[in-house]
């Protein structure tokens, strides 16, 4: 008992007697059986996202921020890689659903009929992140990706910009932003943007790749809007290769403010979303669920702001 009491609320044994027990845990190695206290208590005190990529910085803020936010509240993150192109999602959760975590942490909002129906029907607490629906299976952080390139195509056309084009990933939310850019720009009376697609998750090499394409077909281009920093980072590259001046010439905004996108020249104006307020939301909304307490707003739009920089 005394052991139970020092490795599940060590600030109610003495310290003479935890500093005893701590010895000895390190001494055999002595990892406690979770699953066991899961059943007693029918918590795991695990929480399961899936993100698409582990490789893509993008979605690291979030992470560490989710991750911390749990650890202060006294749950742990496991994290499975979902894919892109051939999403792993429903095998996932499958997986996911059957060890009965204690919420579970979704990227984006488009998922199978299965999926929705696996999740309805487990009870488990779910937060979709990294997109907006006025329908989530249950709860949602996260922003309007259309809304974000629409902004984009504003600020281009105030800069005196009317030749534009897209270089975006084939992955459902950058194609969901490359439409709305192309749609505002109609709106603005210009001519229909070309778009360039390549695979998610973007690299630099795929926006040098695509400039150079794009140039090819339409050297008059004044400006191009990419859906990942990582692409106009290859966009600026390239630019520079060719020698074609940024902003002179061609005006460039990315997406995601990667931490290089300062440091860059010229630096990098891009649409900033708040990675790190997107995981303590829903670390908040998970753990409220978890332990019975009402969450009151299930819909949290932590929206964008495009961070003015050089390259328009």
């Amino acid at each position: 008992m005394t052991v139970s009491r020092a490795v599940n609320t060590p600030d109610r044994v003495p310290a003479a007697t935890l500093a005893k027990v701590q010895a000895a845990v390190v001494q055999t190695g002595y990892v406690p059986n979770l699953l066991a206290g899961g059943l007693r208590s029918s918590k795991s005190r695990l929480v399961a996202a899936l993100i698409p990529t582990l490789i893509g910085p993008v979605f690291n803020e979030a992470v560490q921020a989710l991750t911390a936010e749990l650890n202060a509240r006294g749950y742990q993150l496991m994290l499975g890689q979902s894919g892109y192109a051939d999403s792993h999602e429903d095998d996932l959760l499958a997986a996911i659903i059957g060890r009965r975590p204690d919420g579970i942490v979704l990227t984006g909002v488009t998922h199978s009929v299965e999926a929705r129906r696996r999740l309805l029907a487990a009870g488990i607490p779910v937060v979709e992140t990294w997109d907006l629906t006025p329908t989530p299976i249950d709860m949602l952080v996260g922003f309007s990706h259309a809304a974000a390139a629409e902004a984009v195509c504003r600020r281009f056309h105030a800069a005196g910009r009317r030749r534009l084009a897209v270089i975006g990933g084939d992955d459902e939310r950058a194609l969901r932003r490359s439409d709305a850019f192309v749609a505002a720009a109609r709106r603005q009376r210009l001519a229909k943007p070309p778009i360039h697609t390549v695979p998610a998750p973007t690299t630099l090499g795929s926006g040098r790749e695509g400039l150079r394409t794009l140039l090819a077909q339409h050297p008059d281009l004044d400006a191009v809007f990419c859906s990942s920093d990582l692409l106009a980072l290859g966009v600026l590259t390239e630019a520079q290769v060719l020698g074609v001046d940024v902003p002179g010439q061609l005006a460039v905004i990315g997406f995601g403010d990667l931490a290089f996108a300062r440091d860059l020249h010229p630096a990098l104006t891009t649409v900033r979303i708040d990675g790190a307020r997107i995981g303590r939301e829903t670390a908040r909304c998970i753990v409220d669920r978890a332990e019975g307490r009402e969450v009151l707003e299930r819909v949290i739009d932590i929206g964008f702001t495009i961070v003015e920089r050089a390259s328009v």
